[in-house]
C-alpha cells in the first residue's frame, strides 16, 4: 500500500482524511513596520509572524566573542484568542511556563535554519503573535516564522545590508498524535485535547529532525505508533515546506 493512502481511510470531525492537513494561507506584509512578516492561517488558528532587526548582537555574544549575529523569538496569545479570555502574561509580572517554552522552541528552530556567522553583527526578533487558537499554536508560529524570515532576508539583500544570504536551510513544524487508537496529522483542537498521544515534529528541508516533543497523554505507545506518527509527519512537513517556498517567493 503506498503512503498517499496508507491512512486515508479516517474520517475526521472537519472531514479531513488522517493523513491531510487543515487548508494553509500565507498573508503577507501583514506588518508594514517589520522587516519581514505574515499572517498564517491554518484551519481555524491564525498567527501573525513578524522580523525586525536590531543592530547590535546580546551582550553576552559581546563579552564572549563570538562572531555573527542571533535570532531570538517571542511568543504571546492574545486575551481573545481562545473561546474563555486569557490573563496577558504582563498582568501577571510573569511569563507563564507554556509560553516561556513556547518561545524557546520558536528560537531553537530557527536557528536551526540560519548560518548566524553570515548574518553579522545584528539581532533577529521574531515575534509570534497568536489572534486565534484552534490547535497547533506553536507548530503554526514556527512555520510562520520561517516565511517572515524568509522575506526579511531577501529585504536584507536586496538593501545590500547583506552580501549573501545566511538561510540554510528551510524549516517547518507539525503535530500529530493518536485519537481513538488512529494516527492523524495536524491536530485540530477537538482532536488535540481528546488525544491519547500528542507529538510535534520540526524539521528542515534535508529531511533531519530539529526537535521532538511527543508525550503519552492518557495512553503509552508503542513502536508501530511512533513509526506511523513519524511517517505522518514527514508528509505534513513535505508539504509545508512547498507552501512556504511558495509564500516566499509570491
Amino acid at each position: 500500500m503506498s503512503e498517499t493512502t496508507v491512512f486515508s481511510g479516517v474520517s475526521r470531525v472537519d472531514g479531513r482524511r488522517a493523513d491531510q492537513l487543515r487548508p494553509i494561507r500565507f498573508q503577507n506584509h501583514i506588518a508594514p513596520h517589520a522587516t519581514g512578516s505574515t499572517l498564517i492561517e491554518w484551519g481555524q488558528t491564525r498567527v501573525i509572524c513578524a522580523v525586525t532587526v536590531e543592530e547590535s548582537v546580546p551582550r553576552w555574544m559581546k563579552e564572549q566573542k563570538v562572531e555573527g549575529g542571533w535570532i531570538t523569538a517571542e511568543y504571546s496569545m492574545l486575551p481573545y484568542a481562545t473561546l474563555g479570555r486569557k490573563q496577558r502574561d504582563i498582568s501577571k509580572l510573569k511569563l507563564d511556563g507554556r509560553t516561556v517554552e513556547i518561545q524557546r522552541l520558536i528560537g531553537r528552530s530557527l536557528r536551526a535554519a540560519l548560518d548566524l556567522s553570515k548574518l553579522g553583527s545584528r539581532t533577529l526578533w521574531v515575534d509570534c503573535d497568536v489572534l486565534q487558537a484552534d490547535g497547533g499554536t506553536r507548530t503554526a508560529s514556527i512555520s510562520g516564522a520561517y516565511v517572515a524570515l524568509g522575506l526579511a532576508i531577501r529585504k536584507l539583500l536586496a538593501e545590500g545590508k547583506l552580501t549573501q544570504t545566511p538561510l540554510s536551510a528551510p524549516v517547518a513544524a507539525v503535530s500529530v498524535g493518536v485519537v481513538a487508537s488512529q494516527p492523524l496529522l495536524d491536530l485540530n483542537y477537538v482532536e488535540d485535547s481528546g488525544a491519547e498521544v500528542d507529538m510535534n515534529v520540526v524539521m528542515n528541508g534535508s529531511g533531519e529532525f530539529i526537535e521532538l516533543q511527543a508525550s503519552g497523554e492518557e495512553s503509552t505507545f508503542g513502536d508501530v505508533h511512533l513509526a506511523e506518527l513519524l511517517k505522518l509527519g514527514r508528509r505534513g512537513i513535505r508539504d509545508l515546506l512547498a507552501l512556504q517556498q511558495q509564500a516566499i517567493s509570491a
